[in-house]
């Protein structure tokens, strides 16, 4: 855990206002504090909305013991264009942007150099950073971002603003394996672990892929939304054996999105010769499978981290061409702690999403 002097936030030069966290207690409360003037890449916009990730929740809580603070949270941002840099060509005031996990990456690496800059040594996270400059990185639970134009995407017309905004985390972190892996072969079976902010997208997705979607979940209450809400073909209780052996060897691919600790043997069982298994959630703890269950029948097990900022426009898009977007419940910034705590039980369907235009009495996008 690192305090940083709240005095030399104001070394910089553009006010803004936002919510931090000042203790790993978690508790967040509003904060004064300054960003760099628009520089000649920069793109500045208003934030209209803001996604609460769960690894919000980690941060601000210091639970993956590398919590900075006083910490201003938020890697899901979406706003208007205020000013733009001297060398901005793809950006004008007006336009509707987003920035995403990162703000930076240098740009010269084999991972920059293949539009994968979330796996650069060097990339600097939207918040609980460090910029080049030796500053702390701030996110989008405040009125104003300042970002190079590298890192900032489009948020297309027809999105509805406050929905795209988690599409840029819960959105990207499942779409990127999908396309990467070839996950998205029309006519096969993908199976979805866990249904909260991540796994209804991953379900949104794999059926615009035109694939056949199984969700497999702890809690027999959510099998009614997943098929009659988000289009699932199959549902599976995980906690049932005869379920679980009755699915066995019948899916093409898996995404894991459960970030708490649960056994991935059973899972792999599931899968069909030559299946893919890929883990996108984050267990505090090691997972464990014998050999032999990926050995048998070459099977692949793997992970991935959110994605680059060229897949995450086309994700975008393809959200917009699709007619998808995230299932939200649109909130005020004060009401941000009890969210946290709703978050923390499980209790949202499925991502809070801070109004954060109307917060700061700002014109509301729409």
């Amino acid at each position: 855990m690192v305090m940083v002097n709240e005095g030399e936030l104001s070394r910089f030069e553009v006010e803004v206002e936002g919510w931090a966290a000042r203790d790993d207690s978690g508790i967040l409360s509003p904060i004064n504090f300054t960003r760099r003037k628009t520089g000649s890449n920069d793109v500045t916009f208003k934030v209209a909305y803001c996604g609460i990730c769960h690894s919000d929740l980690h941060q601000i809580r210091n639970e993956w013991k590398n919590s900075m603070y006083p910490m201003v949270p938020g890697h899901e941002i979406v706003g208007l264009v205020t000013e733009v840099g001297s060398e901005v060509k793809k950006f004008a005031v007006g336009d509707r942007v987003g920035v995403g996990c990162m703000v930076w990456s240098c740009q010269q690496c084999d991972s920059c150099s293949e539009g994968q800059e979330q796996y650069c040594d060097k990339t600097v996270l939207t918040y609980n950073a460090i910029n080049a400059d030796g500053s702390p990185t701030f996110g989008g639970y405040s009125s104003l971002m300042v970002c190079n134009q590298r890192f900032v995407v489009k948020i297309p017309e027809t999105l509805p603003f406050d929905a795209a905004a988690p599409l840029l985390c819960a959105g990207i972190t499942v779409y990127s394996p999908m396309k990467y892996l070839q996950m998205t072969e029309p006519g096969k079976s993908l199976g979805v672990v866990g249904l909260g902010g991540l796994g209804h997208m991953a379900v949104k997705l794999g059926k615009a892929f035109g694939l056949r979607v199984t969700v497999i979940s702890t809690s027999p209450k959510k099998e009614k939304e997943a098929r009659e809400v988000l289009g699932a073909d199959h549902f599976i209780i995980s906690k049932d054996q005869k379920q679980m052996q009755d699915a066995a060897k019948s899916l093409d691919y898996i995404i894991d999105t459960v970030s708490a600790d649960h056994p991935i043997q059973p899972l792999i069982s599931l899968l069909k010769v030559q299946g893919k298994l890929v883990l996108v959630g984050l267990p505090e703890n090691p997972i464990y499978f014998h050999p032999a269950a990926v050995i048998s029948g070459r099977r692949f097990v793997g992970g991935s981290s959110i994605g680059g900022v060229k897949e995450t426009q086309e994700m975008l898009d393809f959200c917009a061409e699709h007619n998808i977007s995230c299932m939200i419940e649109n909130i005020p910034i004060d009401y941000v702690n009890t969210a946290m705590e709703r978050l923390g039980k499980g209790d949202v369907k499925y991502r809070f999403v801070i109004n954060v235009a109307e917060s700061y009495s700002s014109p509301t996008a729409n």
